[in-house]
């Protein structure tokens, strides 16, 4: 494991140094109500998007981070959790786990609400989580789980779904890309560690997601991210990447399959009051339902000329049907 070892060596020196240019993001800072964010830990963002969803965050959920960062997504997932404890934090890197801990105290100096206890910071690795058995309600990583290998991924997403609570939601931000990488880049160590390399296609992504068991997957946004340029690097053909938010729910495996939603719906312009496809779908004339793909999939295999099928849109922020 050692593009591992890289990857720590690479976080170590960003966590001693803050590289503003080490990860690209898209994606906005959420702001909210009496929440500052301090520049340091802006300048140590390394994700490539954002897992903080309000919907996620109801009633006090406790919450697993894996890879800390500066600690600004620690501190947006605090604000929804502010007790003792509520928010863990955790990091391979000890110098980024310093950082954090440091960062914490600028953090509190301009939000009164904010208490560094909040966030029970640890050392430990996403392959073997120092974690109980279905104890969190929330578990995140931003641009973490594309550094591994399809066999450490593996272990990485199954470690995350045993300590969820069933229903518990694990929210991910990786890049994604469906263009081709020579073999020679993907195991280029450091390309890897600044997530430029490692990562699957979507649809690879997704399905190793619900082969750990997620009954539930929910694509809620995709994002340009960057490229890789032929003479910037060792690619014959410019290589698009793109970020990807996703949540996967703990849902009971349904026996027909995952449900993916990416963003489709399905609109009935027929002209009887409803549509009912006798499956738990119910179509009103002219008002879009959310559906999964498989559901999608299902509708259309009907062969009727008056149901559309949206195409994907990779944005979807609940309701619907599977």
């Amino acid at each position: 494991m050692s593009y591992l070892k890289t990857t720590q060596n690479v976080y170590k020196q960003a966590a001693q140094t803050p590289d503003v240019g080490l990860c690209c993001t898209t994606s906005p800072v959420w702001q909210f109500p009496g929440l500052e964010i301090p520049k340091i830990m802006l300048d140590m963002n390394y994700g490539c998007g954002s897992t903080v969803n309000m919907q996620d965050l109801v009633n006090n959920p406790q919450i697993l981070y894996v890879g800390v960062g500066g600690g600004m997504e620690l501190l947006q997932f605090a604000y929804f959790n502010q007790q003792k404890g509520g928010v863990i934090g955790l990091d391979v890197v000890d110098e980024m786990l310093e950082a954090s801990k440091a960062n914490f105290k600028v953090a509190e100096e301009i939000n009164p609400w904010f208490k560094s206890e909040f966030v029970d910071l640890r050392k430990g690795t996403a392959l073997d989580l120092p974690i109980a058995d279905n104890s969190i309600d929330v578990a995140a990583q931003n641009c973490l789980f594309n550094i591994f290998t399809k066999q450490d991924l593996k272990i990485a997403l199954k470690e995350m779904y045993r300590v969820l609570k069933p229903q518990g939601r694990l929210v991910m931000s990786d890049p994604v890309t469906d263009d081709y990488i020579p073999p020679h880049v993907q195991n280029d160590e450091r390309l890897r560690a600044l997530c430029m390399s490692g990562m699957l296609s979507l649809k690879e992504y997704l399905a190793m997601i619900t082969e750990a068991g997620f009954g539930t997957l929910e694509v809620r946004a995709k994002r340009p991210y960057r490229v890789l340029a032929p003479g910037a690097y060792e690619v014959e053909k410019l290589v698009y990447i793109e970020s990807v938010e996703v949540a996967a729910i703990k849902d009971p495996m349904p026996a027909d399959g995952p449900c993916v939603f990416t963003g489709k719906s399905a609109i009935y312009y027929g002209t009887e009051p409803y549509f009912d496809d006798n499956a738990g779908h119910v179509l009103l004339p002219n008002q879009p339902l959310a559906v999964c793909d498989k559901t999608a999939a299902a509708l259309m295999s009907l062969g009727r000329n008056d149901i559309f099928i949206s195409e994907s849109t990779y944005f979807y922020d609940g309701g619907g049907c599977c």
